[in-house]
């Protein structure tokens, strides 16, 4: 097997926080939703085990995500199955076009704007503040948040979903083609004051860190004996670590973000990996992932297109 991967599957283990939650979101969708969208609890534990999760976080865990309702049970005679709910699914479909895209989204040099034209109070503002952040939107001001590719129907369509319905009326979307706001010097700095990207730049490159030695292990070694749970679990965290980082990304186009940014390397590097490690993975989900019926559903070839054959890492990276 290749060391590097055990090493990555190791340091996971060694964290004393295990944030289960977060973890079970992404087997659901990645891993769940192209098998027919449900599993068995006993299969989730078992799965899940080798990463040091025990059966009694797994259960706590799925417990809270019904209460927070991402899951949902159906029984079947003693067994359940666990199911996203309806509003989970949305969220991960619309973390899924980030995470499985071909490249970064294109610009047609035009800002959407959410102005809060209403009495907003601190609390309320906050609250708004922070649900336009996890749909990247950026703040200019108290009460001016500004993305350059947000479809703005559907943010005000998140808003609703997330509770905030009552806030809308107090709030104009704006599409800006002014066209000093298409320079890209003017741009630049719209972004720079709208977003801090340090942080999250950072927070690529250690992504970078943490993944480049097992993709170069496997360049290096393609003959090794690679072991099909290793490869599940690393895919599993692969793809939970870089959902992570984008649920923080406003996924900006190329064209406004520095020179350099990271996260194309970090989006390239996952892609290729992803893509080496997924043969394995699905062998071994094939003789773990159960229903609560006993059976296993096939993997769904209708997501065979998730990071198909595109740009790849020409070297290693510094």
């Amino acid at each position: 097997m290749i060391p590097q991967i055990r090493a990555r599957i190791e340091d996971f283990r060694q964290q004393r926080r295990l944030r289960a939650n977060s973890l079970i979101v992404s087997v659901f969708g990645d891993m769940v939703v192209p098998r027919g969208g449900r599993i068995w609890l006993g299969s989730l534990i078992r799965l899940l085990e080798p990463l040091g999760l025990n059966e009694r976080l797994v259960r706590t865990s799925v417990f809270r995500l019904s209460k927070e309702e991402w899951l949902r049970t159906e029984a079947l005679g003693r067994r359940s199955d666990y199911l996203l709910t309806a509003s989970g699914r949305r969220r991960f479909d619309d973390a899924s076009r980030h995470i499985y895209a071909p490249h970064a989204p294109l610009w047609d040099r035009r800002w959407r704007l959410i102005l809060g034209v209403g009495q907003l109070g601190q609390k309320d503002r906050e609250t708004l503040r922070r649900a336009l952040f996890w749909q990247g939107f950026g703040v200019l001001g108290g009460d001016c948040f500004v993305h350059p590719g947000a479809d703005l129907a559907l943010a005000f369509d998140a808003l609703e979903a997330d509770g905030l319905g009552g806030l809308l009326g107090g709030l104009m979307p704006l599409l800006a083609a002014d066209p000093r706001l298409g320079n890209t010097a003017s741009s630049a700095d719209l972004v720079a004051r709208a977003w801090n990207l340090d942080e999250l730049a950072e927070s690529y490159r250690q992504f970078v860190a943490a993944y480049m030695p097992s993709l170069d292990g496997l360049r290096r070694d393609r003959g090794a004996v690679f072991d099909d749970q290793d490869a599940f679990l690393m895919r599993l965290l692969l793809i939970h670590d870089y959902r992570r980082l984008l649920l923080r990304d406003p996924e900006l186009p190329d064209v406004l973000l520095p020179a350099g940014w990271p996260g194309q390397t970090a989006r390239v590097l996952c892609k290729e990996l992803y893509r080496r490690l997924l043969a394995s993975s699905e062998r071994h989900l094939d003789c773990y992932f159960s229903t609560a019926d006993g059976k296993c559903p096939p993997f769904d070839a209708d997501f065979d297109d998730r990071f198909s054959e595109g740009d790849t890492l020409a070297g290693g990276v510094p």
